[in-house]
């Protein structure tokens, strides 16, 4: 009976894991580790985000982990830079076709919302950022439907390996978003104008067909 059970107990749980959506596993490579450079520039940014992403494997709160735990590695200063170019990409990404993406794959967008699924496109590594900046039907062929296209956490991770770094926990204009903000690198409200050519909703499935025959 109690083999029975067990037995039970793991197939449930299996059907439950396999139910859960995450991206494709096209979207995942071999997760290779690296040690912290001495500067962190685009492409260290980069490596940070792939890393993270193939080691997650969609897992978006233990992507944060990962992420928290690599930027802690680094000296203050180049925790800010990542910082600056987290909020250099948001501002990158927010344009009307990354806008029609996210009405498409979410039945609509808010601000909030938009500025979500920019990070979470972040997430997904350089590769599938810059192409779906290109032409967002790069994710049609990537993307699980159900996946929640949202990681707000990403937000914070700078400010958590900050705080890590150097032990202070008070939140100031030291800090990596007071730096970036101070720069100019406004990505909320306040911010650069959306860019690109504006679309009307109902032209979305012209516009993006695989993306609309696969979220709706």
């Amino acid at each position: 009976m109690r083999g029975f059970l067990t037995i039970a107990l793991f197939v449930i749980l299996s059907v439950n894991l396999s139910c859960v959506p995450v991206n494709d596993a096209e979207s995942f490579k071999p997760a290779v580790d690296f040690t912290a450079a001495d500067k962190l520039d685009e492409r260290e940014f980069w490596k940070i985000i792939d890393y993270s992403h193939n080691a997650a494997k969609g897992n978006l709160d233990l992507q944060n982990e990962i992420i928290i735990k690599k930027l802690s590695a680094y000296e203050p200063a180049e925790i800010i830079n990542f910082e600056v170019i987290l909020c250099k990409k948001l501002i990158e990404a927010n344009s009307y076709k990354v806008l029609a993406a996210n009405t498409i794959m979410d039945g609509g967008a808010s601000d909030d919302g938009f500025l979500y699924y920019r990070l979470w496109l972040i997430s997904l590594g350089e590769t599938t950022f810059k192409q779906t900046l290109k032409n967002p039907e790069y994710l049609a062929a990537l993307i699980k439907k159900g996946v929640v296209p949202d990681f707000e956490a990403l937000l914070y991770v700078s400010t958590e390996a900050y705080k890590n770094k150097t032990g202070k926990q008070k939140e100031d204009d030291s800090f990596p978003r007071g730096v970036a903000f101070a720069q100019g690198l406004n990505y909320d409200f306040g911010g650069p104008k959306i860019v690109g050519t504006e679309w009307r909703e109902e032209d979305l499935p012209k516009l993006y067909p695989k993306l609309w025959k696969k979220f709706n």
